[in-house]
């Protein structure tokens, strides 16, 4: 990596860092890539333990084996804290070198992660049709996470040869990670000190338009004109010759029109989501004030930034969504299940000002949802918020951050409440998980460098915030043990 250019590092971090098409960005590509990386993991070693298919059947005891890491070089021995990393909607190859090292090294703690059931090695079967994914929910994983802590703790109480000793825990995880992590504390407040929920997006929501409207005010006026004139440019375009465009973009693999603007759409976010908005809108404003054609310009950013990553493009593709085969690439088809069944997050079209074709509505998304699993499938946000509370979660010593460029923070709690702090980490290239990654979001960013922040002391100021109220929160842990 020494030898990458500086344009060579930034064109693959933003190419790395993707959206799978209406995921909450998925990362199993950028893990897969780089798992080589000098210094991007802290352990690769893999552990495995038998894990319960059904948590909610009491006759149903099939097991399935589960894969976890854990990195003790910072543990103080016997009785540090023990900080469970979530891993959430991807294929866990380790445990990142990020901001959690810093943390682990303040704390003595030892670090463990979980990966998620049915990504990367950790399925329980084999082919995965809509059948075999009936037990992949976020219900089905908070579980996970209560039993695997009660056998790390017991095995650890084994290695010291001690009995009834509880090492605090604290819980993180960034994303859908996040959210996970705030649910645990929600629903296993006595397994855990507190929990960091970064971007975590405990919200479920259907409609999701608050999530193009933050990417009309990332923009700024000047690329939200240019991104909105783009789409009308392009939709005109398909009328007329709907192979050239998508050549155009190097998406000719895509049949249908309205999955080629999805592409588009997601191009787009990632630039903001992930702190590199001046990669997208620098260009695009230069060549409107040049009268260059604008199309042409997007379509130089998609392919040098966005699809050329290989397998990219195939994850907007609804036959390769539709493959039942479990592999290294099924991360997008479980994904979305889980957006199907249980949490939407539907990114659609506002109905006015919107940079997004309004082809991508919730009927869009509801027939691929059916066209992928082969029936119609719905997602009860209803009942998700009603199970996890949404922003309303009646929880306590849950830390939540946001970055103020962020289109996913609408989906988080944004509002602070008594025992739950709300940060949001506000500066021109702050997305998703800034807190723990830095800016842009780099797997080259070890132990979370904010260094390349635009406001490196907006980050610093909430990192000091959640090490006050992590430091507070297990030294109740200590007192409530003593």
């Amino acid at each position: 990596m020494a030898g990458f250019s500086v344009a060579c590092v930034l064109s693959l971090l933003l190419s790395l860092f993707v959206t799978f098409h209406g995921s909450i960005a998925s990362e199993s590509r950028v893990l897969s890539q780089l798992n080589k990386a000098k210094g991007y993991y802290l352990t690769d070693e893999e552990h495995w333990f038998n894990q319960t298919i059904d948590h909610f059947s009491p006759t149903d005891h099939r097991v399935f084996e589960q894969r976890y890491y854990e990195y003790l070089d910072y543990f103080r021995v016997p009785d540090g804290p023990i900080f469970l990393m979530i891993c959430g909607e991807s294929t866990c190859n380790g445990i990142v070198n990020d901001y959690s090292a810093v943390l682990a090294k303040k704390f003595g703690a030892a670090l463990i992660s979980l990966e998620h059931r049915y990504y990367g090695k950790s399925s329980p079967f084999n082919v995965l049709t809509t059948e075999n994914l009936r037990f992949l929910s976020s219900k089905q994983a908070l579980f996970d996470l209560a039993v695997f802590r009660q056998y790390y703790q017991d095995s650890l109480n084994v290695k010291w040869n001690r009995s009834n000793i509880e090492n605090p825990w604290f819980v993180f995880g960034v994303s859908y990670s996040g959210a996970l992590s705030a649910w645990f504390r929600l629903k296993f407040p006595h397994l855990t000190c507190g929990s960091l929920a970064s971007s975590g997006v405990v919200l479920s929501i259907f409609n999701f338009t608050e999530f193009d409207k933050q990417v009309g005010v990332s923009a700024g006026p000047d690329c939200k004109g240019a991104l909105q004139e783009i789409t009308r440019l392009v939709e005109q375009r398909l009328l007329d010759n709907e192979i050239a465009v998508k050549s155009l973009f190097g998406a000719e693999k895509l049949e249908r029109n309205d999955d080629f603007l999805y592409l588009l759409a997601d191009a787009a976010v990632t630039a903001f989501q992930y702190g590199n908005p001046d990669q997208l809108c620098v260009p695009l404003v230069d060549a409107k004030k040049s009268g260059k054609d604008l199309v042409d310009a997007y379509a130089s950013y998609v392919k040098k930034y966005y699809i050329n990553t290989p397998g990219q493009l195939e994850t907007y593709d609804r036959r390769y969504l539709g493959n039942t085969t479990l592999s290294s690439d099924s991360g997008s088809r479980l994904w979305w299940y889980q957006v199907c069944t249980e949490v939407a997050y539907f990114q659609v079209a506002p109905s006015n000002d919107s940079i997004r074709s309004s082809k991508l509505d919730a009927r869009y998304h509801l027939d691929l949802c059916r066209d992928v699993f082969g029936e119609d499938l719905y997602p009860d946000v209803y009942l998700t918020n009603i199970y996890y509370g949404g922003t309303r979660i009646a929880a306590s010593k849950i830390i939540f951050t946001n970055g103020s460029q962020d289109p996913w923070r609408h989906a988080s709690k944004q509002i602070s409440s008594p025992d739950m702090p709300s940060c949001i980490i506000s500066c021109h290239n702050c997305g998703h998980g800034s807190d723990m990654r830095g800016c842009p979001q780099s797997p080259l960013n070890l132990e979370g460098d904010a260094q390349n922040c635009t406001s490196p002391e907006a980050v610093h100021k909430v990192r000091h915030q959640i090490i006050e109220y992590m430091d507070l929160w297990l030294s109740q842990c200590h007192d409530t043990d003593a």
